[in-house]
């Protein structure tokens, strides 16, 4: 029965995306040749969602379904690697005009060569769990974070 919860919010999610053109190609593409504000309406007002619900959380000591509280760590030091991640994530979904959640509402909507860009998406994420423990972020947390 949780699981069926999960199913439907997905559900509505993916139709909320799909009719505010979230996943339209051309609304990324006009996105990055910085022609329509659409896209950038729509991020905006994710974040600024967000950063309310965050701040409501941390204000409210607010508790989760089980009845714990709800603690939001600090992020690591270092920005670079954020800015880092930024750009690779940006430049990818550029390219391939969906970032990851509207990969599958594309294939849910019948776009079948999507399945290449979620086989390319998992690909690259099983790459990042193989190397993370080389990368500088790896490094910090393995040797100096003990």
């Amino acid at each position: 029965m949780k699981a069926l919860k999960y199913l439907l919010v997905g559900f509505l999610f993916g139709i909320i995306l799909t009719k505010c053109e979230a996943v339209s190609w051309y609304r990324i593409y006009e996105m990055f040749h910085f022609q329509s504000f659409h896209m950038y309406g729509i991020i905006g007002s994710a974040v600024a969602v967000g950063m309310a619900g965050v701040q409501l959380i941390k204000r409210k000591n607010l508790k989760d379904i089980k009845g714990n509280h709800i603690v939001i760590a600090d992020k690591e030091p270092g920005s670079y690697r954020y800015w880092i991640g930024g750009l690779f994530f940006g430049l990818g979904w550029a390219l391939v005009g969906a970032c990851p959640g509207p990969i599958f509402i594309l294939i849910g909507a019948g776009f079948l060569p999507v399945v290449f860009v979620l086989a390319g998406a998992l690909i690259g994420t099983f790459i990042y769990g193989m190397v993370k423990d080389f990368l500088p972020h790896g490094y910090y947390r393995k040797h100096l974070n003990k």
